[in-house]
């Protein structure tokens, strides 16, 4: 017997990861779109509203609207910082598994998301970046760290992204520290001339954004030793580079309980 695909609420349908999941999902027999939320809908298709063909589910603009009134399994989120936490909360309180793409949620936001998915028995993954090459830099400045105490992180994202640091680059942050369990401190010399000039700190790491617009998303770690350097880069040109991450990551969610942070859990 055949298993029923997966059905799937895209919630920021209108936007640029929105539409590549969209079509991502329709073209994967193994997913079925089942609702299509984004605030600049009213009800009109998908194609209607974006030129695709093939795709005439209509784009609601209240998520708790089609939550009542549509079966699923699963939710992916790729709106706003502000409204993803809430977003999460009303899926996981119907009983749907969450993914969500957004990054900016606070600690206390996952704690809440996490508590609910475990209450639920559903399962809730925050992924900071769905590329797989991205992953592999993670693992990769993760082992680097053992042996180059000192680095910093550069991450360059398009002129519409809203937070900084990226998701991506906090957890890359967070690997290294796994890893090396410490890094070098500044130098007790070292002050800045123009505010802000050598970048933010976290857990005692330098860390660098970049926003301009003709940029996707790219992340550069740099550790330096004596007499030489090395540099791990991850640079996704599309966002088609996250597609087999999203559809990889709904397709695990529905056999697994709890709080997933980052990609790499699921691989």
């Amino acid at each position: 017997m055949t298993a029923q695909p997966i059905r799937v609420i895209v919630a920021g349908a209108l936007g640029r990861m929105g539409v590549e999941t969209v079509k991502a999902i329709a073209a994967d027999k193994e997913l079925a779109l089942a609702g299509l939320i984004d605030i600049r809908g009213g009800g009109e298709s998908f194609f209607a509203l974006t030129g695709i063909r093939g795709i005439e589910l209509p784009v609601e603009p209240e998520l708790e609207t089609v939550l009542n009134n549509t079966p699923a399994d699963v939710l992916v989120d790729f709106t706003l910082p502000q409204s993803v936490a809430r977003n999460g909360k009303l899926a996981l309180t119907h009983r749907l598994h969450t993914v969500i793409g957004a990054t900016g949620l606070r600690p206390q936001e996952l704690a809440e998301l996490e508590a609910l998915a475990e209450q639920q028995e559903r399962t809730v993954a925050v992924i900071p970046n769905f590329a797989l090459g991205a992953v592999m830099m993670m693992k990769l400045a993760r082992e680097a760290a053992r042996y180059f105490p000192d680095v910093e992180i550069i991450e360059l994202h398009h002129d519409q992204k809203v937070d900084a640091p990226s998701g991506t680059a906090l957890l890359t942050a967070e690997m290294i520290r796994q890893g090396s369990g410490e890094v070098a401190a500044a130098p007790a010399r070292d002050f800045e001339k123009i505010a802000g000039v050598r970048g933010g700190e976290y857990q005692d790491l330098r860390i660098h954004s970049v926003r301009l617009p003709g940029l996707v998303a790219h992340q550069e770690v740099v550790f330096g030793g004596q007499g030489e350097t090395l540099r791990i880069r991850h640079d996704s040109y599309d966002r088609t580079s996250f597609m087999p991450g999203v559809r990889l990551t709904i397709k695990k969610v529905v056999a697994m309980k709890g709080l997933i942070y980052g990609l790499d859990k699921l691989l």
